[in-house]
């Protein structure tokens, strides 16, 4: 598989702050890749520059092995939906249609068309009548109408109720199965993006934490639940993340492979052992405990 995005030690700041600091990142074409991170990671700064609206300090954007930052066809391709959503005033979605139709070559009435049945939405109603989740639903039939190459998304589903958010994704996988469309999304939802993502990076204070696929990801930390004798201490060799206890039931999170960490668990003779499914919201959660994210126990009174 190819690589769709490619950036190498991307920095931008703004006002002497650093949002991206050296960030590195690759989405491989035909993906949907989930970028997750605290507040103030450098997410959107970061989609910001993949569409070429910010331009770098240093560093180096490629997108299908072009440089981004002014390349008018090759944004042509690129469709960004952001959290914030700009409409004019007075501008209806059949407006803002004949405008998208202008502006990229790639734009299709057949598939306006047709993606108008999936939302239940009044062309000739100014969009700024709309509520957000509205606005949100137009700003998706307008982008898809393109046939972009790349969809770029920060919080995209934000606003939307539960069969919204399945109808865009039911639309989005089918563009990516059927035209090998490349999405990149930002979220905090990291539950959603757990069903649809097969790539996930995390970032924090503006570089990449880590980044590898959700498989692999899940496949190297474990979630295990388990009682031992009474004065048997853990076995040397384990990579934990985190260990808690209620009475005698031990959770533990460590970094490896199932079978491995369960052979080692085994030399402690347990009474009790079971292997748990991690999340991606656990995994997210163990990656930056030991980051300056712990979870910090706060007394009140």
């Amino acid at each position: 598989m190819t690589d769709m995005i490619t950036v190498r030690n991307m920095v931008k700041s703004f006002d002497g702050f650093r949002a991206l600091d050296g960030l590195n990142l690759t989405v491989p074409a035909g993906s949907v890749y989930g970028m997750v991170g605290p507040n103030g990671a450098g997410k959107s700064s970061c989609i910001r520059c993949l569409a070429g609206i910010y331009r770098p300090d240093s560093g180096e954007i490629l997108i299908d092995s072009q440089p981004v930052f002014e390349n008018t066809a090759l944004k042509a391709r690129i469709a960004y939906i952001p959290d914030d959503i700009f409409f004019y005033t007075q501008a209806t979605i059949r407006d803002l249609m004949k405008l998208f139709r202008d502006v990229y070559p790639s734009f299709s009435t057949d598939r306006f068309e047709k993606l108008g049945r999936a939302f239940d939405l009044d062309p000739k109603r100014p969009v700024r009548k709309f509520s957000k989740g509205m606005q949100k639903q137009a700003a998706f039939w307008l982008a898809l109408s393109t046939a972009p190459d790349i969809v770029l998304l920060d919080e995209p589903v934000d606003g939307l109720d539960p069969l919204m958010r399945r109808q865009i994704w039911s639309i989005l996988l089918s563009e990516v199965a059927e035209r090998g469309v490349t999405v990149l999304v930002s979220s905090h939802n990291l539950r959603e993006l757990e069903d649809v993502c097969d790539h996930v990076g995390i970032l924090d204070k503006g570089k990449m934490l880590l980044e590898r696929s959700l498989s692999d990801l899940q496949e190297n930390m474990v979630k295990i639940q388990a009682v031992f004798p009474e004065g048997k201490g853990l076995p040397d060799g384990l990579d934990i993340l985190s260990h808690a206890s209620t009475g005698r039931l031990q959770q533990l999170i460590l970094r490896g492979k199932a079978d491995e960490v369960e052979k080692l668990l085994a030399a402690a003779e347990p009474v009790y052992m079971d292997v748990l499914p991690l999340t991606l919201e656990d995994i997210f959660i163990y990656e930056l405990g030991g980051n300056d994210h712990a979870i910090k126990n706060i007394i009140l009174s």
